[in-house]
């Protein structure tokens, strides 16, 4: 035997009658994991390295997120109220610059109750008429909120002239809408309309909204009793404030607090205090989604740009107005109205055809 060959295996601490070509490190190399009792020749331990998982757990947070505001935005989509309503017809105006919508507040009842319709003095009449009327333009030239008093004298086809609120009465938002866009030349792009009761649930699902009164108000019919001074209104003191017509110039100082009122809204809407309270944010949006009716076209992030633009209303770039009046006149059919100021009017919506600024002598202070 060679007892050198002996030694050598033996240093080995190999059998000296085992294979003599099997490698002496086959173990270590199998048991991978071993090396970190020991190392291998006796090296020092080796770390098993760990894989991080944060990664995927935040790809798995951001995943789930993105279903839930995905399914949330349709879902709230699929609430909306909608209707046909920007039909054509012959001799339709023509698409004009910027984006024009036609704000509608309706005096449907519907979701409210006996005791609720008594309670905010809103009467009891079935079905729905226009209570009020704004068109809402932005673009280039800014934006501009204009109201169109009910009472105005309009040509309404089929119908001779009356009041602009008869056009809903007789055809609904169909003509309405025509009747507007062949009276200003301006092309409606989007239709908003919301009733009693969801004008309500919107308020108090904000939280109320802050609005300077001028001078006390007390008006019984509409159920309201407001001293002068700023204030934050509840649903129902601000259904009264945009509804109330005890003042010397009736209707037209209504349209004013109802422009003031409704950019106060959006204001209020859109603000950090509401959008990331989920107290104020998710009522709003149940409340705004099941109570706005809208065109069929029309979707959710429609209402959302209307809202933003109502809120720069009150802006440096912002206008609030009427159209001009002129004067006033009766018949028969229509009872009292009132008329245009046709060229303060002309200029007026001369400028929104062409997303320009208003001139300031078209602007009703």
């Amino acid at each position: 035997m060679n007892d050198g060959r002996a030694h050598q295996h033996a240093s080995y601490g190999r059998d000296p009658y085992g294979d003599p070509y099997d490698d002496p490190y086959a173990g270590d190399q199998l048991a991978g994991a071993r090396f970190g009792e020991g190392g291998p020749r006796g090296g020092a331990p080796v770390r098993r390295r760990r894989r991080r998982r944060w990664p995927r757990v935040l790809g798995a947070v951001f995943v789930v997120l993105l279903l839930v505001v995905v399914g949330g935005y349709f879902y709230l989509d699929s609430r909306l109220k909608r209707e046909s309503v920007l039909v054509d017809y012959p001799g339709r105006v023509a698409d004009t610059p910027g984006t024009n919508w036609l704000i509608v507040g309706s005096d449907s009842r519907e979701g409210l109750s006996k005791a609720d319709q008594k309670r905010l003095r809103t009467g009891f009449a079935p079905g729905r008429r226009t209570d009020s009327m704004m068109l809402l333009h932005y673009g280039s030239g800014g934006t501009s909120l204009i109201s169109l008093p009910r009472d105005s004298y309009v040509p309404i086809r089929g119908h001779g002239s009356n009041k602009l609120n008869a056009a809903f009465s007789f055809g609904g938002p169909k003509l309405l809408v025509e009747t507007v866009e062949k009276t200003t030349g301006i092309h409606i792009d989007h239709y908003a309309e919301i009733g009693f009761g969801g004008f309500v649930g919107v308020v108090d699902a904000v939280g109320g909204v802050d609005i300077c009164v001028k001078e006390n108000i007390k008006d019984p019919k509409a159920g309201l009793n407001l001293k002068a001074g700023c204030q934050t209104l509840d649903g129902g003191q601000a259904l009264g404030y945009v509804r109330t017509r005890a003042f010397a110039r009736a209707d037209l100082e209504r349209v004013e607090h109802q422009r003031q009122f409704f950019a106060a809204l959006m204001k209020k809407s859109t603000s950090p205090g509401t959008m990331l309270n989920p107290f104020r944010s998710v009522p709003l949006a149940m409340n705004a989604t099941s109570n706005f009716l809208v065109d069929e076209n029309d979707h959710l992030y429609d209402l959302v740009r209307m809202m933003w633009a109502m809120k720069g209303v009150s802006g440096d770039n912002g206008v609030t107005t009427t159209v001009p009046i002129g004067g006033g006149g009766s018949s028969v059919a229509a009872g009292s109205y009132i008329t245009w100021d046709k060229a303060k009017a002309s200029r007026l919506f001369d400028a929104l055809k062409q997303d320009q600024p208003i001139p300031p002598d078209a602007i009703t202070k």
